[in-house]
């Protein structure tokens, strides 16, 4: 496995940390990881140009220096869908230069952790989806499920349209980003029983996660690398 690609069932559901925490993971193996973030949006300005508060923070985590431009090729500046960043800065965000820069950084590391930008469906452009990306650079997706009321539906529904698209779903971490869930852990195992994919560990609710704590929750060696064939009905 040469990596994977992080989406999520809704912004803010914690993919960041969750990228950190597998990539403090392989590290912690003896791997060369390094992250990307192919797009962002809310970047702030800085003298190099626009900078990417996670985008930083994977390029901070990565195994060996690399530079900002590959882990994050489009950045935007509002907070707002990326496909309306672009169209306000006249740019086109393509999957050429997402898969040039992947190239790049797969060239200098053993593993690496692809973050997508919002949830699963978002649109990048006319043409263009986050849905697009895992086939565009070959890599199984990690699913992390935002633990909060509704997240069983948005879990199963971004699972089922994982497989739609073809790609191979690797797993799903579950993220306890509300601390008063009600039936947390009776959600959880709904999860299980219904996701049709290994859990790769389930987050409690940290004021501040650090990526060496999330690893140690993780577990790498159920990840799922290849699709697994579905019986006919």
């Amino acid at each position: 496995m040469s990596g994977v690609f992080i989406t999520g069932t809704d912004t803010d559901c914690g993919k960041t940390e969750i990228a950190l925490g597998l990539m403090a993971a392989w590290q912690a193996q003896g791997h060369r990881v390094l992250g990307m973030k192919p797009v962002a949006t809310g970047c702030d300005p800085s003298p190099a140009g626009l900078r990417n508060g996670d985008a930083l923070r994977l390029q901070a985590q990565g195994s060996t220096a690399a530079p900002y431009d590959l882990i994050n090729p489009y950045a935007f500046a509002p907070p707002i869908a990326p496909h309306l960043a672009a169209g306000q800065a006249g740019i086109e965000i393509a999957a050429g230069p997402i898969l040039a820069a992947y190239r790049a950084l797969a060239a200098a590391a053993e593993r690496v952790v692809v973050e997508g930008v919002g949830g699963w469906r978002v649109p990048l452009g006319t043409h263009l989806s986050v849905s697009d990306l895992p086939r565009v650079l070959d890599l199984p997706v990690i699913l992390v499920v935002g633990l909060k009321l509704g997240c069983l539906n948005h879990a199963l529904l971004t699972a089922e349209s994982i497989r739609a698209q073809g790609a191979t779903l690797a797993g799903w971490v579950g993220n306890g980003i509300d601390r008063r869930m009600q039936a947390a852990d009776e959600n959880i195992a709904t999860l299980a029983a219904l996701l049709a994919a290994p859990c790769l560990g389930v987050v409690p609710w940290l004021a501040q996660p650090a990526p060496d704590t999330l690893a140690a929750l993780l577990r790498l060696d159920l990840l799922v690398t290849r699709q697994v064939p579905r019986c006919p009905s």
